[in-house]
């Protein structure tokens, strides 16, 4: 943390206190990207066994361990854990809650962004100048900016869930594959009720994210080919 601070000041003594904070986010999701590339890999594993796995389920319905053995048994033999995909994003909380520790500091108070303190909250905007004002109109902007990228993630976030399915070996993964999509709206809460600074943070590495969803999990023509259904070969011209 204290290097992050150290870091953060000589940065902001450079660059305006908004842009250093979007500065150091990039900087910290850039150094993380192995670890999104280790995540995309293991959902794009999971797509790839997910009409197996809908085949053992349709197989076994009846039977819920034996499904669920067989599942676990199907992971084993393509040497593709349960929760590919789902560990490195694990791994990456820490960092980001550090750096959300950091941007919510009181010492940010006396910088602003266009007019708006960065030590301020929503509320405090509204009570000085109202949704029109200038503060308020730095928080529209955010809020039109984070609604455009959670409708971009609740979009895409479907589209992958429904393509891994609901993988009965692990307990409670097909209520939680139901919810993710909606948790990128949970972003608008959180700009709302943090201070400017952390709320700057937050939108810049939520686009950060949804830009490397668009790179990481773009479909592929391979990808295509292999998940089309076999059918009558085509007559030579």
């Amino acid at each position: 943390m204290s290097v992050l601070v150290a870091f953060f000041t000589w940065l902001s003594g450079i660059v305006p206190a908004p842009a250093a904070i979007v500065l150091l986010t990039v900087l910290v999701r850039a150094a993380l990207l192995p670890l999104a590339v280790a995540a995309a890999r293991g959902q794009r594993e999971r797509a790839r066994l997910a009409p197996q796995v809908a085949a053992l389920r349709k197989r076994y319905a009846k039977d819920p361990d034996r499904l669920q053995r067989a599942v676990l048994d199907l992971h084993a033999r393509e040497k593709v854990s349960p929760l590919a995909g789902c560990l490195p994003g694990l791994l990456q909380v820490p960092v980001f809650f550090l750096l959300y520790h950091l941007f919510s500091r009181d010492d940010l108070s006396g910088h602003a962004l266009l007019g708006a303190p960065l030590g301020g909250r929503w509320a405090d905007a509204l009570a000085h100048g109202g949704v029109l004002g200038q503060a308020g109109l730095v928080y529209a902007a955010l809020f039109a900016l984070v609604a455009a990228v959670a409708t971009y993630t609740y979009r895409a976030t479907r589209t992958q869930t429904g393509a891994m399915g609901a993988e009965p070996a692990v307990p409670g993964m097909g209520a939680m594959l139901r919810l993710l999509p909606l948790m990128s709206f949970a972003t608008l809460v959180t700009v709302a009720v943090v201070p400017l600074a952390a709320a700057l943070y937050v939108v810049t590495s939520t686009t950060w994210t949804a830009a490397e969803r668009a790179v990481l999990h773009r479909p592929t023509a391979g990808g295509a080919d292999r998940r089309r259904p076999p059918g009558p070969a085509r007559a030579a011209g």
